[in-house]
């Protein structure tokens, strides 16, 4: 059985690297944002709180590389899948990843659930999908911000986010969450 192991603050995030919609592939490790590169991975087309997240954050892209911010959603959603999204729910700003291997989603440490049919609006949902998940990784590769959820529902919102950048640009305010073992430390 695979167990979900949480990323750490200040340590080194899994490479990513996924198509996007439109043909190119997108890498982390060749992201180069002033302040972070935030990665959005969310359920997939069959999911209509997604539709809304989305279409919020597509409308903040520009706020977001205002204040350095790199921005990219993901799924494990097939080409065609992904596609339908970004048109269907006009995603205009955003860049669209796809295919996001299951493993790979679980050494972001997000949750996986099996499909149960069709959703309120009517999409099948996949065998298996990546629950949704917001992490803010900064140029060096290292995790500042991570949040994952085992369900659709209660996500961060992107306007507290944005409020939240300046504060942390201006004081460079550290990652926190870092310490692994809190006993071992207190003892050196």
């Amino acid at each position: 059985m695979t167990t979900i192991t949480p990323l750490i603050p200040r340590q080194k995030v899994p490479n990513l690297q996924v198509a996007t919609v439109g043909g190119d592939i997108w890498r982390l490790a060749e992201q180069t944002p002033d302040l972070f590169t935030m990665l959005v991975f969310y359920r997939g087309l069959h999911c209509p709180i997604c539709k809304g997240y989305l279409k919020d954050i597509d409308n903040k892209v520009s706020d977001f590389a205002d204040k350095g911010v790199n921005t990219i959603v993901v799924s494990s959603d097939d080409e065609l899948r992904a596609a339908r999204a970004k048109s269907e729910w006009r995603l205009d700003s955003l860049t669209v990843g796809y295919g996001l291997d299951l493993e790979m989603a679980r050494k972001w440490g997000l949750y996986i659930s099996g499909g149960i049919g069709k959703t309120s609006i009517g999409v099948e949902e996949p065998a298996f999908f990546s629950e949704p998940g917001l992490f803010l990784v900064r140029p060096d590769g290292t995790l500042y911000f991570g949040s994952v959820q085992t369900m659709p529902f209660a996500r961060p919102q992107f306007s507290e986010i944005l409020a939240a950048l300046d504060f942390v640009k201006a004081r460079d305010y550290p990652a926190r969450g870092e310490v692994v073992d809190h006993r071992r430390e207190a003892a050196e």
